[in-house]
């Protein structure tokens, strides 16, 4: 038994004479609340079952009433995440054009909206420009960025506008034992009947009118009432049904019954799940959806949980983090893995793109055109690499070409106007030879410096060059040993063990080469002195240094500083 099920066992049993009446109760309700004030509606409409049914419901229900009430504008809003599952995403799409003139035809108050989110914030911008690992539970980045923030954007504008707006949502307490436990959290500050407070957005109430629906009765309704904006109900149902491993969708007679209401659509990369079993079942089902097997070949090949090998050993921003981890039995300390490294930005690229050409070419004609990736965020990925990265060989245009047999046009002005090239890129291999980090920082220190020189007056260069040293300058190993004697360092300073702490900075000045003799390290009495500032290796601003079993903190020298020392004025040195 599924916990999907469980809400809805628990709900009391109704006939379908009492789903009748209680669709009539609610076409009164709409109809009330509709007229009660010039409170714009907001529709969720994702094109399932659950969020057809508020829109039908709520579109019948207004066009019940006469012309002259039908004064306040009702907008149904979708957004597409970019990656969603080509066969829901032409069906919404479809959706909405009939919807929008179906509506004009009929005189109704209902306009449609496609969202979208930000360039910079696509799923291929996050994972294949920025190096984002695939999303997991740890770290959930996808939801926020691809639904809720476009979304949460035209609610808030609306607010501005009008000062507050419904949210219409098709949510259900049968969906999950997890959903009916937040419904019925959001009930405690319920204005009136399916009207809750919106704690998220301001000003936003939430109206969800089928709450207590159960699946059956859910598609009781939507097959024996038509649907009004001249969309197949019945095309729908036979959607789900191909969703779902054994290729039926009957409707629920007893608590024994699976309903297709379980069938779950979303994003064809999603790694949110152990698999895609709707994307599986409708290739499984159907010979003509075999095209979208590329597609699940790249969501597993996603989903990999030790990725460690295709991930930078420091985080986004540079630095190397540990942390403790169970293996065998015994805590190792380890480095938290980062971004996607290079080689594998590149790979996801083209298996992308080799999957959007092949679909293109042998898919079916409805797909022809099919885009996994918009030209909008290629032109932002090469920025990203670029730019925020240093990789000036330029790899995504000779990508993009020997995949598609086409030359890249970037529409962002001035796009291919560079000083480095893959000619450079070529010399600073074979100088660097094997060593990555050697590459990775002259790659750095020449790309910051070109960003710089067209510049008047250069303000932020030696901070620029300074954090490339930060982050580039020591070897996979050095820097890992050097996270680890920082963290037993602070670990020590905190509970105000002496002896650690000097053994450390004793083991971390031999280790490092240091020439001071070995007495400046030795301590005297119960202190250690620090080293001098000009053998510091440290890459954080400040350092410990224990004085009896006060724990102070002292400043670090850089090599900015080193490099342009106070003598020579480093407060004017931009």
């Amino acid at each position: 038994m599924t916990k999907a099920q469980k809400p809805e066992n628990q709900q009391q049993k109704r006939t379908v004479t009492d789903l009748v009446a209680d669709i009539e109760n609610l076409t009164t309700e709409i109809q009330q609340l509709y007229c009660s004030d010039a409170i714009p509606w907001v529709i969720g409409y994702s094109g399932g079952k659950d969020s057809t049914t508020v829109l039908q419901l709520v579109w019948n229900a207004i066009a019940a009433l006469p012309l002259t009430q039908r004064t306040k504008t009702i907008h149904v809003i979708t957004t597409d995440t970019l990656v969603e599952n080509p066969i829901v995403s032409a069906w919404v799409s479809n959706s909405l054009e009939q919807m929008r003139t179906a509506a004009q035809e009929q005189e109704m108050p209902i306009e449609p909206h496609l969202l979208h989110p930000e360039v910079k914030e696509t799923f291929w911008v996050c994972l294949i420009g920025k190096g984002y690992p695939a999303p997991r539970h740890q770290f959930r980045w996808c939801t926020t960025r691809l639904k809720i923030n476009p979304a949460n954007h035209f609610i808030r504008e609306m607010v501005r506008v009008s000062g507050e707006t419904i949210l219409l949502l098709g949510t259900r307490k049968a969906e999950s034992s997890k959903r009916a436990a937040t419904m019925a959290k959001h009930q405690e500050g319920r204005v009136r009947n399916h009207l809750n407070p919106n704690k998220n957005l301001p000003n936003s109430l939430i109206y969800t009118p089928i709450e207590d629906w159960r699946n059956d009765e859910v598609w009781i309704y939507l097959n024996q009432w038509q649907n009004p904006w001249g969309n197949s109900n019945k095309d729908l149902f036979t959607m789900y049904r191909g969703a779902t491993a054994d290729n039926e969708c009957p409707l629920v007679v007893d608590t024994s019954t699976p309903s297709c209401g379980d069938s779950r659509f979303g994003c064809w990369v999603c790694t949110m799940v152990n698999k895609d079993r709707s994307m599986e079942a409708m290739i499984h089902n159907d010979q003509e959806k075999e095209w979208m097997q590329p597609l699940l070949d790249i969501r597993n090949e996603l989903d990999l949980h030790n990725d460690r090998d295709r991930r930078d050993f420091r985080r986004i921003y540079g630095k190397v983090e540990l942390f403790e981890r169970n293996v065998n039995g015994e805590i190792s300390v380890e480095p938290i893995p980062g971004p996607y490294t290079k080689q594998w930005r590149e790979s996801w690229l083209r298996q992308v793109l080799e999957a959007q050409t092949k679909i293109r070419r042998h898919g079916p004609e409805e797909m022809k055109n099919i885009t996994l990736i918009t030209e909008e965020e290629l032109s932002e990925i090469r920025r990203i690499w670029l730019e925020d990265k240093h990789e000036f060989d330029d790899s995504l245009p000779r990508i993009y070409q020997q995949v598609t047999g086409e030359p890249f046009k970037d529409y962002r002005p001035g796009a291919d106007n560079r000083l480095l090239g893959s000619d450079e890129w070529q010399v600073l291999e074979e100088i660097c030879g094997d060593d990555a980090m050697h590459l990775e920082l002259m790659a750095k220190l020449l790309d910051t410096e070109r960003q710089y020189r067209t510049m008047s007056r250069r303000i932020g260069i030696n901070e620029a060059l300074e954090k490339c040293f930060h982050t580039s300058s020591r070897s996979k190993d050095e820097a890992i040993k050097n996270a680890r004697w920082k963290r037993n360092l602070k670990n020590a300073a905190k509970v105000g063990d002496v002896e650690t702490v000097q053994l450390t900075l004793k083991e971390a000045a031999t280790s490092l080469n240091s020439e001071l003799p070995e007495e400046e390290i030795k301590a005297e009495g119960s202190s250690v002195k620090p080293l001098p500032q000009a053998r510091q290796k440290e890459e954080e601003e400040t350092d410990y240094t224990v004085e009896g079993n006060d724990i102070t903190t002292v400043e670090q020298e850089t090599w900015a500083s080193r490099k342009f020392p106070a003598s020579q004025g480093t407060g004017n040195r931009e």
